[in-house]
């Protein structure tokens, strides 16, 4: 196409260069930085500047600012022509109800992604949710078309920071991406793996009482983010799940063999309520088995971890 026909042949080659924006730039957000081509700008967002040597050390430009306070991320309109959206919403809100259930993060980057007008909307975003949305699904399969059943505040506020995304990109013109993720594991991640847990002896439930969990090795989780970011149907979720189905106590049992540890007490239902505290409790009360055919067939992602047993043994 002429660069008289197109908008980006007429700028300097400096802006006709694809910039690639990661909001909540952690382990999985650097992981993803080391994964794009040389030729794509690296920007990141973050809040401490103590981070900001680290990042570019890293190749990856900082951008200083905090999505509690719009006023700092006004530099973001127009900047990125892609982004990765991996920031959670925030644990508590100083003027809210314990319960509340909204994102104002989410709310936030979105005005500040329309202060310039169409012509400086990015072309894609991928936002990284959790399979928690789906609440407990009593050990079914489950596909991306199952309606959403948030049974915490924490996933009822991703429920609503996804609806506050596909509204964006509906009405911006930009293809948004969801992920729902499930426990995150790496080796090479801090608390990636079980063996702090086993070592403790932190126990899982019995059998009769076990949870189906999912797996996604971080590795993998970087690759789908980059899929997505390029090859993700607009306003579409995909699962980024492995090919593990286990039971939470037995991915347990298997981590304590290959680490020649103790396996975890068991506990009935009714005693890990006294014994345990309620965050981790939370975990134990959600059963599903996450469908991934999407990640592959339409995100064309080939899982380097197949299962969380060829994750761990690459530890």
């Amino acid at each position: 196409m002429p660069s008289n026909l197109n908008p980006l042949g007429a700028l300097p080659a400096r802006f006709r260069r694809q910039r690639i924006l990661i909001v909540g730039c952690g382990d999985v957000g650097l992981r993803v930085a080391k994964l794009l081509p040389a030729r794509v700008k690296r920007l990141a967002l973050t809040s401490s500047p103590e981070r900001m040597p680290q990042l570019r050390a890293q190749g990856i430009t900082p951008l200083l600012g905090n999505l509690d306070d719009a006023a700092s991320l006004r530099r973001l309109a127009a900047l990125a022509t892609r982004i990765v959206h991996l920031a959670p919403p925030p644990n508590s809100h100083p003027n809210a109800h314990p319960q509340w259930r909204e994102d104002p993060r989410t709310q936030t980057l979105l005005r500040v992604l329309r202060l310039r007008g169409p012509a400086g909307l990015p072309q894609s975003l991928v936002y990284g949710s959790t399979s928690g949305v789906y609440g407990d699904c009593q050990g079914a399969r489950v596909s991306e078309v199952r309606c959403v059943n948030p049974q915490t505040p924490r996933a009822q506020r991703r429920v609503h920071a996804e609806s506050q995304l596909r509204f964006f990109g509906r009405s911006a013109g930009t293809a948004v991406h969801i992920l729902r993720i499930p426990g995150i594991y790496a080796p090479d991640r801090e608390g990636g793996t079980p063996h702090g847990r086993l070592l403790k002896c932190t126990p899982v439930l019995r059998a009769e009482d076990d949870v189906y969990t999912n797996h996604i090795h971080a590795d993998d989780l970087a690759r789908a983010c980059l899929a997505a970011l390029w090859r993700g149907k607009p306003q579409r979720v995909s699962h980024t799940s492995d090919d593990t189905d286990l039971k939470m106590g037995d991915y347990f049992d298997l981590a304590a063999d290959l680490y020649q540890l103790p396996r975890p007490p068991r506990l009935t239902r009714e005693d890990a309520r006294i014994r345990l505290p309620a965050m981790q409790l939370s975990f134990m009360s959600e059963s599903r088995r996450l469908d991934n055919r999407r990640l592959k067939q339409e995100l064309k992602v080939v899982l380097r971890y197949r299962t969380v047993a060829e994750g761990l043994r690459g530890s």
